[in-house]
């Protein structure tokens, strides 16, 4: 059983086990985002756990160019867990296959994204719809990776009339997941509304496996607040990670009980800095440019709440070249740290 491409060995060692609990917040999949670059930066910070980007069961047997790209990864990205999706239990069950070949250990099958390319596939939140085709594609992965080797990211149902959410995670505990993780919305809500966290508290009641909490947690506050209102294992960061890669240091400060450093000039050049030199030492040889434009698109998320970020943000626009986007972050944050640690 090959996929049509080499699939990239999984550097390893791969942990027997995964940490899940309240010191050992997690980075979410997220797409266009969470490369290996990103990854690094948010371990530098303190993530415990990273999740690939969305890697397409199909597209991996397929060898469809690009999938090996999302496989990129080193022995200091562990434990790295491989997240796929897809709505056919047979493509589930060879992807995991070939990749446990490759020596990767962790998986995550995504069953809430509400992306309309998804859904359109069956896939991701779609799949909420269908809990019988869901447990199918469970049942084969589990049996392709080993029982308490895939966990499940779930939302509340597909829309509110179809809370499915409950059962459905009993279900898959009873298949052998290791874990789920709930974002605590209905697809139709995308990320509209306010995170429903006591259903995240009442699904950590109904399952004697582990509940990763998601959704609204834009800052280490609100996902300490959150495991200790509902008690989940720890918390998936995405949209806080985003803004914020430092989010896990801050994380580990409230649970010590002190308060984390301010985010100021100095602190965000170095974060900064940091992830330029990752981006740069991981850049494609065959599109140089992308890893300029990644930059220009991420640090508006990082500086905006600083004065002057509009104009950073205009000034990122017109940079072409890395060199540029070192001379538009000098001018707005001061020097960047030159001997800086990836």
């Amino acid at each position: 059983m090959t996929a049509a491409f080499a699939i990239p060995p999984c550097p390893g060692p791969v942990p027997d086990a995964l940490p899940l609990a309240a010191d050992a917040p997690w980075l979410a999949p997220l797409a266009g985002y969470s490369d290996l670059p990103f990854r690094l930066l948010c371990r530098r910070y303190g993530a415990a756990v990273c999740v690939t980007e969305m890697v397409s069961a199909k597209g991996l047997v397929y060898g469809s160019p690009g999938t090996g790209d999302l496989l990129r990864s080193l022995p200091e990205d562990q434990p790295l867990v491989v997240q796929l999706f897809g709505a056919e239990a047979s493509f589930l069950g060879r992807a995991a296959a070939l990749l446990r070949d490759a020596g990767y250990g962790w998986f995550d099958l995504n069953m809430g994204c509400s992306v309309h390319k998804v859904v359109k596939q069956g896939a991701g939140a779609a799949m909420l719809r269908d809990p019988e085709n869901a447990l199918d594609a469970a049942r084969a992965l589990i049996a392709a990776a080993g029982p308490g080797r895939v966990g499940f990211k779930l939302r509340l149902g597909f829309d509110e009339s179809h809370r499915v959410c409950n059962d459905l995670a009993l279900r898959l505990q009873d298949l052998g997941a290791g874990w789920i993780t709930l974002h605590p919305r209905t697809a139709r809500q995308g990320f509209g509304g306010v995170a429903d966290h006591e259903a995240v508290a009442e699904l950590v009641r109904t399952l004697s496996i582990p509940v990763i909490a998601s959704g609204d947690l834009f800052s280490a506050r609100d996902g300490i607040a959150c495991i200790r209102a509902t008690g989940a294992h720890t918390v998936m960061y995405a949209r806080g990670a985003l803004q914020n890669p430092a989010i896990f240091r801050d994380h580990a400060e409230l649970l010590a009980g002190r308060e984390p450093a301010p985010a100021d000039p100095a602190r965000l050049a170095a974060l900064i800095a940091r992830h330029m030199a990752l981006l740069r030492r991981f850049a494609s040889p065959e599109h140089p440019d992308a890893a300029v434009w990644k930059m220009r698109s991420v640090v508006p998320r990082y500086v905006k709440h600083l004065p002057g970020a509009k104009a950073l943000r205009l000034a990122l626009c017109r940079c072409h070249s890395w060199d540029d986007v070192h001379a538009a972050l000098t001018q707005a944050l001061g020097p960047l740290p030159a001997d800086i640690e990836e």
